[in-house]
């Protein structure tokens, strides 16, 4: 007998924000001379029984280095929808990148769940080339061996079904490990694509973001994301400002920085 999935709340909580010119964020540039800037989010995905962390996002030390505006701490986006830190049992983390990967030592209980391939990645024989490893931060890397030796990560090879419904499915690309994470809600089958498309515009017009290990993966990734998901307005890009306006706020006070994905777009 299958057993019926469960319908998650979920939140997107910016915490950072970069402006960049549009050319940055495609291959091959683009021809508009336009402000085409990030914002940096995790998730939050609450259900009745077990509530997940999607990524944890990097500190202030990381923001000042990387050059990034913190809009607001993690710690205090999840703190604004009921969640304490330092009570997260479960972080799915998307790919090792130090954007998804930071805030080392917020999560004490969790239990981190990564794919195979990322962790052989970020420790393997690419990491010996500074136009792949860039992205990433070394502590965070040592960081998460450290929590494989404490028993505190569980991998996963591919697709993986953590609930009825949940579900992380590796679309690599991006990096050779990004998953992405697949969640039942009231409206349907929503795709946290994380950074398997940055933009709306990347998956839509098939057009690559710049930083990519292998392109074909992440072209075929943008489909594979559109097949997990109801629909195109149930997959949700990683760093999409977009984001903010397309999905109703978590509360008055949160419009501009906490949205309900589980929510009807507007």
């Amino acid at each position: 007998m299958t057993t019926a999935p469960e319908n998650y709340k979920v939140y997107a909580i910016k915490y950072a924000h970069h402006d960049r010119p549009a050319r940055d964020n495609f291959i091959g540039g683009d021809p508009h001379d336009t402000n085409m800037p990030l914002d940096y989010f995790v998730w939050a995905v609450i259900g009745e029984s077990r509530t997940f962390l999607v990524d944890t996002g990097f500190d202030a030390e990381v923001g000042a280095k990387r050059r990034r505006i913190i809009t607001r701490t993690v710690e205090e986006g999840l703190g604004k929808i009921g969640i304490r830190a330092d009570s997260v049992e479960d972080v799915i983390i998307t790919h090792m990148h130090y954007d998804h990967a930071g805030n080392r030592s917020l999560f004490p209980k969790a239990r981190y769940h990564v794919q195979d391939r990322e962790m052989a990645y970020c420790t393997g024989r690419c990491m010996c080339h500074g136009a792949l490893n860039h992205p990433f931060d070394a502590e965070d890397v040592k960081s998460m061996v450290g929590r494989i030796f404490e028993g505190r990560v569980q991998f996963h090879d591919g697709t993986s079904h953590l609930t009825p419904g949940l579900s992380v499915h590796r679309v690599g690309g991006h990096t050779n490990g990004l998953q992405v994470v697949r969640v039942h809600t009231e409206r349907g089958w929503v795709v946290l694509a994380s950074d398997a498309s940055h933009l709306y515009a990347n998956m839509e017009q098939s057009r690559p973001f710049p930083t990519v290990y292998n392109v074909g993966d992440m072209l075929e990734g943008y489909e594979t994301v559109y097949q997990l998901a109801d629909s195109a307005q149930h997959v949700i890009p990683g760093h999409d400002p977009d984001v903010l306006r397309r999905f109703p706020a978590q509360s008055r006070e949160t419009e501009d920085w906490i949205v309900r994905l589980d929510g009807t777009p507007r």
